[in-house]
């Protein structure tokens, strides 16, 4: 058995190990799609395997579509050459129920996949052709937000941009400078109408394509390296639109209990690639049951009917509040209490942290007592359902192997989307009160208490990267446990821009100082704290 073209012809073989197939003519959808591309992506990793691909496949066994997707890798082209090719673009995606099961799905609705190289002749003129193409109507991206950098935290470009800028549309070597070498193709050919849709798992994704996409057009426009008239098409909504979105998947790294299943069943080549560039891949993926991608309706093109695997179709304020539902109430600061008391306690996998009979009850009391009273709902997926799977089925799964120190990773900049906004919606609505908020600010303290790298057990342990670590350590840098002076905390409790609110002037101050006090009395003082409330 093994993942090709060739490999999965005995459906009889496949199907008796419980493996669901393509059910359509891949040749017919393989010819069409190269006449006729409908979709490109951008980003060749796990999220897409596990995410858009299987939309499409599912789209094309129930004969919604009659075309598959071409993906493009613009940043490590081994995965291309190494996964992608050997395997005839076919992988297995592992979906891990919370339940124990797993659900085995041979996904072959890859039907090109590309190297976004412009030294690769051969698949650079490819894919200049599929953007000429009038038949293209979404290009999507999952490049990480990162990707749309063109430049670093200290101000400067970003490799291969500035030669970009100067050089124009010819033979790009950034990321962006690609896809907008790509754009330009378009434009120059009829200046065909095309949506740019980034489904990165950042917020107001479009803005940062757009921004990105905007300043290459403006360059070269100002620098007289292009077809005059490529801004104005950058920036017509009827030509070129940059829908936001919202995406909510967990999607791991290949996991080596997964590889065992399959290869129990007798799939043979499965080994993982670490590429030069350090990406892991492997011809599976593994992913959590649940998902959501929220787009915002805008495509000057016209667009498949993605509603028919799942996918919303919404405006752009929507969109917005799906995206301020989960960060800000029903997924995010749930994830985030867990990571700074699973630290604490010594817990390495967020899943175990659930069957914690003390952090269970709190983390249901965050969400569902102090977190709906003010949550945005978007109209479009209900808040409690939302939480509701989320605390049943999405952090429980036991097969997920997500742990507190990832999540932990970046705390001081996650506080103030995750937390402040409740507090601001505390602080507007005059029938609620602050003062009612009980594990909200106990977060704000046992962050703190993390900080000083020592367990519930007393003994010491590493802290997860965070940009201000070193800034926000100092605060407790002289308290030991036991100590009864903890004035050193009252000065990060102002900062705004980590809290949201200036704690004092929001009154939770004194009740985050109280909670802080308790925390460190001695070794077992923060599981008494959880136990108390």
């Amino acid at each position: 058995m093994k993942l090709t073209i060739e490999g999965i012809k005995n459906t009889a073989e496949w199907e008796a190990k419980g493996y669901s197939l393509p059910k359509f003519d891949r040749a017919s959808v393989e010819a069409a799609t190269k006449a006729n591309p409908f979709w490109i992506h951008f980003g060749a990793g796990n999220i897409f395997r596990a995410f858009q691909a299987n939309v499409v496949q599912e789209l094309l066994n129930k004969g919604v579509l009659d075309r598959g997707l071409v993906v493009a890798e613009g940043y490590d082209y081994e995965i291309i050459e190494k996964m992608y090719r050997p395997h005839d673009n076919i992988g297995a995606l592992v979906t891990l129920k919370s339940s124990g099961s797993v659900e085995k799905t041979v996904v072959g609705s890859i039907m090109e996949a590309l190297a976004a190289d412009s030294e690769n002749e051969k698949d650079w003129a490819r894919l200049l052709e599929i953007f000429r193409s009038p038949s293209l109507q979404m290009v999507t991206f999952t490049i990480t937000e990162k990707g749309y950098l063109l430049r670093n935290a200290a101000g400067l470009m970003m490799p291969g941009v500035e030669d970009d800028f100067a050089a124009g549309p010819v033979l790009p070597k950034s990321y962006i400078g690609k896809v907008v070498t790509l754009l330009h193709e378009r434009y120059v050919n009829g200046e065909l109408p095309v949506a740019m849709v980034s489904m990165d798992n950042c917020s107001h994704n479009g803005d940062k394509l757009y921004a990105a996409v905007n300043e290459f057009a403006k360059e070269w426009e100002n620098r007289g390296v292009c077809k005059p008239g490529f801004l104005d098409y950058v920036n017509n909504p009827s030509k070129v639109s940059f829908p936001w979105t919202m995406i909510d998947k967990i999607t791991p790294r290949p996991d080596a209990k997964i590889e065992k299943i399959l290869a129990d069943d007798g799939i043979e080549q499965l080994e993982p690639v670490i590429t030069s560039k350090k990406t892991y891949v492997a011809p599976f993926v593994n992913a959590e049951e649940c998902q959501y991608l929220v787009i915002e309706d805008s495509f000057p093109n016209g667009r498949p009917e993605l509603e028919k695997a799942g996918l919303y179709f919404t405006d752009r304020a929507t969109v917005d509040k799906v995206e301020k539902m989960k960060v800000c109430t029903c997924l995010n600061p749930l994830h985030t209490f867990l990571a700074v008391s699973g630290c604490l306690l010594g817990y390495t996998l967020i899943a175990d942290e659930m069957k914690d009979p003390d952090l269970l009850r709190l983390v249901k009391r965050l969400g569902y007592e102090e977190g709906l009273p003010v949550v945005v709902d978007p109209g479009i997926i209900k808040p409690r359902d939302f939480i509701d799977e989320v605390v049943n089925i999405r952090i429980p799964n036991p097969f997920m192997p997500d742990t507190p120190q990832r999540i932990a990773c970046d705390t001081s900049q996650k506080l103030s989307i995750r937390f402040g906004e409740t507090i601001k919606g505390y602080l507007a609505r005059p029938e609620l009160k602050v003062s009612d908020l009980k594990v909200l600010p106990l977060v704000f303290a046992l962050w703190l208490r993390y900080l000083m790298a020592i367990g519930d057990d007393g003994k010491a342990f590493e802290l997860s990267p965070d940009p201000l670590l070193e800034d926000c350590k100092k605060y407790v840098a002289g308290i030991k446990l036991g100590d009864t002076d903890i004035t050193s905390i009252e000065a990060i409790l102002h900062r705004k821009e980590i809290f949201g609110v200036d704690l004092f002037e929001a009154g939770l101050a004194d009740t985050v100082k109280a909670y802080f006090a308790q925390l460190i009395k001695a070794p077992g003082a923060v599981r008494e704290v959880l136990k108390s409330l």
